[in-house]
């Protein structure tokens, strides 16, 4: 009955249109979601108090509603810690590990077009390993998740 109901919120989202980039930004396009996606990936974060505790400072209710969001588009799942039945802990779907090409372009973008704005942004040795092998990143880091996460 729960899958029934999350589908139907799902379907009675509104998309702008029928653009393939504009409906991708309607899923991932606020200013949180590939956050959580990034926090997932490169830094190992799987539950509440883990993102809340990051420097991002996501405040708590839009963290609850973009983790919920992006269950409901299968971006991630929730589950249970086996020892702790209160914690919940959230995984990448395929869905939300296949983001991670976007991820890497993000970065290299940013510090191409941003740093004349934020001469403070990150340089350090994950930028400069994906500048000089940006697949070879990318796989890693999804071959790396996927060993720790999908068990």
């Amino acid at each position: 009955m729960q899958s029934i109901i999350n589908t139907l919120d799902i379907m009675d989202h509104k998309f702008r249109c029928n653009c393939p980039i504009t409906v991708a930004l309607d899923v991932i396009g606020d200013k949180w979601a590939l956050v959580i996606v990034k926090q997932m990936l490169t830094e190992g974060k799987k539950t509440f108090k883990d993102f809340i505790e990051s420097e991002e400072a996501i405040a708590t209710n839009i963290l609850s509603s973009r983790l919920k969001m992006l269950e409901e588009f299968k971006i991630i799942t929730k589950d249970k810690l086996p020892d702790n039945k209160k914690t919940n802990i959230y995984t990448l779907t395929e869905k939300g590990v296949d983001l991670m090409p976007i991820i890497a372009e993000l970065s290299l973008w940013s510090d191409k077009h941003v740093r004349e704005f934020h001469p403070e942004l990150y340089s350090g040795e994950t930028l400069q390993i994906i500048k000089n092998n940006k697949e070879g990143f990318i796989n890693k880091t999804i071959e790396n998740y996927k060993l720790e996460n999908w068990k």
